[in-house]
C-alpha cells in the first residue's frame, strides 16, 4: 500500500465514524477502520472526506476579463455585449494564461473533475478552444477536464459558427451545447444542436431559459427532442432561471417531466443572482432555480460556478463549497438533510450528471480524495469549510494550512 488517509469521515457514510482509506497504485485499495499496513500516512484527524468536488459548468475561456470590459448601465447590462468586442484580441496564449489561473484556483478548492464550456464562432475562431484544450494534458496530474463546445452569440444567425462547432467536435470536444436565446431562431438552434449530437454521438449541455418572465420556455422543445431521439441521461440544461418565476406546483410538474425524460439541471447561483432582475429597482427577483424541489421530483441536479471574473459574474474564488452556501442562502435552506443535498450536488449528483462510472469511495476506483475542514457535508456547506488537502490518483496535489489562533503574548 502506498498511502493511508487515517481517520477521515467519509461524506457518503458519516454514521460509520472515522475510517481509513488505503491507496495503492493510484486507486482505492481498502476502506476500513484502523488499517494496518506499511504506507505513508496522511492524518485526516476526523475531518470530512469526499471523492473530489466536480465543476459541472464553468467558462474557463472567458474567465478573468472583467478588467478589460467597458462599463454598462445596470438595467441594460449584457454579458455577451461585454465579451464580443474582446474576442478578436484573444490569442491562444491569452486564453490559456487566464484559464490556467482559474483552473489552478479550482484545484486548490478541491475540484478534481470539470466540464468547461468553450465558445466558438468567427469572432474567436478556434483560439479559445485551443487555449483550453492545451491545459487538459498538462493538468491531468490534478484534474480531469472535458470540453463542451457551444455557440454563445447565435448559430443560425451567425454564419461560420456551425462549421467551427463541427471542427471542434472532430478535434476532441466531448459535448455540444447551445444558447438559443441569442439566436434569431431559438427552436432552430436547439434542433441543430440535437442533430449534431446525434451525428457525433456526444452528449448535450445547453444554456437554457433565462429571462424576466416564464414565457416561451425552450425546455419543452428540449424535452420533446430528448424523448424523440432517446437521449435520456445525456442531456443537461444549465441556468433554468425562469423556473424561479413559476409557482412551486408548476415547477414540480415540470420537474416530473424532466425526470421521466432523463434531463438533468445545473443551477448557477452566482451568475443568475447577478443578472436577473435588472429591470427592477426594488423587490428584485432572485432568479435562482430551486434544485432541491427538482430533486424531490426525481431530477438530477448539480450546482456550479459558471463564470469567474467576467461581465456575467464579476467575482469568484472558484470555491464550489462557497457556491453551495450562496445557493442555500438564496433558497433559504437550513435543514441538515437539505444542506447535505447541496453538498451532493457538488459530488455524487455531479458525477451522475457527467455520467462518470468510476467516481466514489469504492475499492478499485481512482483515489481522488478531498479532505475538508468539517465533520459533515452539511457543516461544510453551512460554514463554507476550507478543503485542506486534495489527492488525485493517490498523489497529493494541494494543501491548505488551517488557521490558528496564536493566543495572547
Amino acid at each position: 500500500m502506498d498511502l493511508i488517509i487515517r481517520g477521515a469521515r467519509l461524506a457518503d457514510r458519516i454514521s460509520a465514524g472515522p475510517l481509513d482509506i488505503g491507496v495503492s497504485k493510484g486507486r482505492i485499495a481498502a476502506i476500513e477502520p484502523k488499517l494496518d499496513a506499511a504506507a505513508r500516512i496522511y492524518a485526516a484527524d476526523g475531518r470530512l472526506a469526499c471523492p473530489g468536488l466536480i465543476e459541472t459548468h464553468i467558462h474557463l475561456d472567458k474567465s478573468r476579463i472583467i478588467d478589460r470590459c467597458a462599463p454598462q448601465a445596470r438595467a441594460q447590462l449584457s454579458p455577451v455585449k461585454g465579451v464580443t468586442p474582446l474576442k478578436p484580441g484573444m490569442s491562444v496564449e491569452d486564453v490559456r494564461a487566464r484559464a490556467e489561473r482559474t483552473l489552478e484556483q479550482c484545484i486548490l478548492h478541491g475540484t478534481t473533475r470539470m466540464r468547461t464550456q468553450v465558445e466558438v464562432d468567427p469572432g474567436i475562431g478556434m483560439r479559445g478552444f485551443e487555449g483550453v484544450q492545451s491545459l487538459i494534458a498538462d493538468y491531468r496530474w490534478a484534474i480531469d477536464i472535458e470540453i463542451c463546445v457551444f455557440p454563445q452569440e447565435g448559430l443560425l444567425n451567425y454564419p461560420g459558427t456551425d462549421a467551427l462547432l463541427i471542427e471542434a467536435l472532430k478535434r476532441g470536444a466531448k459535448l455540444i451545447g447551445g444558447a438559443p436565446r441569442y439566436d434569431s431562431d431559438e427552436a432552430g438552434q436547439i434542433r441543430r444542436i440535437f442533430e449534431l449530437a446525434r451525428e457525433f454521438d456526444v452528449d448535450i449541455d445547453m444554456h437554457l431559459d433565462v429571462g424576466p418572465t416564464p414565457d416561451a420556455m425552450n425546455i419543452h422543445l428540449v424535452r420533446e427532442l430528448t424523448e424523440k431521439y432517446k437521449r435520456g441521461g445525456r442531456v443537461v440544461v444549465g441556468h433554468m432561471a425562469k423556473l424561479s418565476l413559476l409557482p412551486p406546483d408548476q415547477v414540480a410538474a415540470l420537474g416530473r417531466q424532466l425526470a421521466n425524460a432523463g434531463i438533468a439541471v445545473t443551477v448557477l447561483p452566482a451568475t443568475d443572482l447577478f443578472l436577473m432582475g435588472r429591470d427592477q429597482t426594488h423587490n428584485v427577483r432572485r432568479g435562482v432555480a430551486d434544485a432541491n424541489l427538482l430533486i424531490e421530483q426525481g431530477v438530477n441536479c448539480s450546482l456550479s460556478s459558471n463564470n469567474i471574473l467576467n461581465p456575467a459574474t464579476p467575482y469568484g474564488d472558484c470555491s464550489l463549497i462557497r457556491m453551495a452556501n450562496l445557493y442555500a442562502n438564496i433558497l433559504q435552506i437550513d435543514r441538515p438533510a437539505q444542506l447535505r443535498e447541496c453538498f451532493q450536488m457538488l459530488t455524487e449528483r455531479s458525477a451522475q450528471l457527467l455520467n462518470l462510472k468510476d467516481y466514489g469511495f469504492k475499492v478499485g476506483h481512482p483515489a481522488d480524495i478531498v479532505i475538508i475542514n468539517a465533520q459533515s457535508p452539511e457543516q461544510a456547506v453551512a460554514e463554507i469549510a476550507q478543503p485542506v488537502a486534495t489527492f488525485k490518483n493517490g498523489r497529493q496535489t494541494s494543501v491548505w494550512r488551517p488557521a490558528e489562533l496564536l493566543g495572547p503574548h
